[in-house]
């Protein structure tokens, strides 16, 4: 999803309707869980082969084995909504 078809969806929202995100919490029962977002910020993110999707990365990681000043192609900057 970009940034720009968030803002659509929004639009048709109630403007004083609280925001939560939904994940599977991974118990026995497949529990759908939907804690409040507390945060938005722009952060850094890279794919894992390990967990099958992005995940978050610090601006210091993503330059490894790159030279100084040239980051990694695979880390992409993004909203985080958290």
């Amino acid at each position: 999803m970009k940034v720009r078809e968030l803002i659509e969806s929004l639009g048709y929202m109630n403007l004083d309707a609280e925001v939560h995100f939904s994940y599977n919490y991974g118990d026995h029962w497949r529990t759908e869980v939907a804690p409040k977002v507390s945060q938005v910020d722009e952060g850094l993110v890279a794919y894992s082969e390990y967990h099958r999707m992005d995940k978050i990365v610090e601006e210091e990681d993503s330059y490894m084995d790159e030279e100084p000043g040239n980051p990694d192609e695979n880390v992409r900057r993004v909203v985080v909504i958290g």
